[in-house]
């Protein structure tokens, strides 16, 4: 990777005043599984920005070894002009007018675009919901509108019940402008209904229309422990889960009643998100019996002659729920993920990356795009994976002087080989701030990693002081 893209979903640091730090990191250590620990080390006590420009100014002066390009934030926006009233309602016109000279603002600065999220997966502190879910459909529209304003920009957002196709039309028709959505998944709303959502993108598209889903090449694997339940946060029976501490959790996973009710649910063929989640759970780790790492949750609980859900309390009970589990959530159907990659109007991206560090890792995408569906399956050519990866994602985000490589443009290059390119096995490492924990994915067949005529690494190997000159640049506007 030469060139990250940061903010997607609408969560970010900036504009943000002094007295909203607080809950802005309590809001992504709940909705992105970011260690609150290591979101204070990272950011240390005095942050040097409060505006979205001063952001950006902080990013040049820290320096990164890889390019990066912002979005303005709807959760950052938010919490900036209402304050904690932005997780509890709809905003005033006034407060909309605000808020758009903040985009505004943002925009003559570079940032890439603005981003948003409907999605009622997505629960900030103490449970609630993130402040962009309590945005009406007028507010997102207003700052789109702002957005616009600028000539360029793309809006990104994670979909949900107000903010879908329907709205995305009408947003990109009105004002001009492209706009891609997450997150379009195999199995999300059943087996096959994909397909509805490709022939509405290519319904868009025949309009004219640059509305692109993000697809993920990968299955959507949560290694998780129920000390924070995360797939299963979407189930009503889980809510209480979001508002009491530890003790309060495994008060719950003790009750008979809940138990009766969560083995009710997790039948395959229940009406529910990820019904049958038992028969795709693996033991990731349990210190107290390691010969059981690894193994199917389902296979354990019938040797044992117990209910899957049953064995999985317990065990995490024994813990402190420090047991984990490994779940294939979504995206599992390597038919339908097929469909979903080679549609000509998805993109193939959705690593979130820093989010969620310590329950997947899906980062490494791009090498297993190139290993498994480019050389081992056939399902793409090398050629259109690769465009895929650089120009075609360049093209949609506004990238204007990267994703192709061109006499008098910056030389960002990852040169691989294709017959041995992959993504090693995940492992878990310490190595954030504070210490906290994440899991990666180690490149294989990753010759070099050069960002603007700079060589990052050689193999394995770093190849630059990480506390010397780096040589990415912040693409304001998308470019350098």
């Amino acid at each position: 990777m030469t060139t990250a893209v940061l903010g997607n979903c609408g969560f970010g640091v900036a504009p943000m005043r002094v007295e909203h730090r607080e809950v802005v990191m309590r809001t992504l250590e709940k909705v992105e599984g970011m260690a609150y620990e290591a979101l204070r080390a990272g950011l240390g006590s005095d942050w040097p920005f409060i505006t979205f420009p001063d952001y950006l100014d902080a990013l040049e002066r820290l320096g990164s070894a890889i390019n990066v390009a912002v979005y303005v934030g709807h959760t950052p926006l938010r919490l900036f002009v209402m304050g904690e009233d932005a997780t509890e309602r709809e905003a005033t016109a006034q407060e909309v007018k605000a808020m758009q000279g903040l985009v505004r603002e943002a925009m003559d600065v570079g940032a890439i675009g603005f981003a948003t999220s409907q999605a009622a997966t997505h629960h900030g502190a103490g449970g609630k919901p993130v402040p962009s879910r309590l945005a009406a459909f007028s507010e997102i529209d207003a700052l789109v509108g702002a957005m616009a304003e600028s000539g360029r920009g793309i809006m990104q957002a994670a979909m949900g019940r107000t903010l879908f196709n329907d709205e995305f039309t009408d947003l990109a028709t009105r004002h001009g402008v492209p706009i891609t959505w997450t997150a379009l998944l195999a199995g999300m709303t059943g087996p096959g209904n994909h397909r509805r959502y490709l022939e509405r993108a290519a319904e868009q598209h025949d309009a004219g229309l640059t509305i692109v889903p993000q697809v993920a090449c990968r299955p959507i694997m949560f290694d998780f422990h129920f000390d924070e339940p995360y797939p299963f946060e979407m189930w009503p029976l889980f809510r209480e889960t979001m508002t009491t501490d530890r003790r309060g959790r495994m008060r719950l996973y003790s009750d008979p009643g809940f138990r009766a009710k969560f083995k009710a649910e997790s039948v395959v063929g229940a009406k529910n998100a990820n019904a049958g989640w038992a028969n795709r759970t693996v033991i990731s780790c349990y210190p107290p019996d390691p010969s059981l790492e690894e193994r199917p949750l389902a296979a354990v609980a019938a040797a044992r002659g117990v209910d899957a859900v049953d064995l999985v309390l317990d065990m995490s009970l024994g813990t402190e729920l420090e047991a984990r589990f490994r779940l294939a959530f979504l995206n599992h159907d390597e038919a339908e993920v097929e469909e979903l990659i080679t549609d000509a109007n998805t993109i193939v991206t959705l690593s979130d990356a820093g989010a969620h560090a310590s329950q997947l890792c899906d980062a490494c995408y791009s090498t297993h795009l190139l290993s498994h569906w480019v050389r081992d399956k056939q399902a793409m050519t090398l050629e259109a994976a690769v465009h895929t990866l650089t120009q075609r994602s360049a093209d949609l985000m506004g990238i204007t002087d990267r994703g192709l490589l061109a006499r008098g443009r910056p030389a960002d290059v990852v040169v691989f080989d294709p017959e041995t390119v992959g993504a090693s096995p995940l492992r878990r490492v310490q190595d954030f701030p504070g210490g906290a924990e994440r899991l990666i994915s180690d490149a294989i067949g990753v010759e070099a990693v050069i960002v603007n005529g700079t060589v990052l690494r050689r193999g394995s190997d770093d190849q630059i002081d990480p506390h010397g000159d780096l040589p990415g640049r912040v693409l304001r506007g998308g470019h350098a």
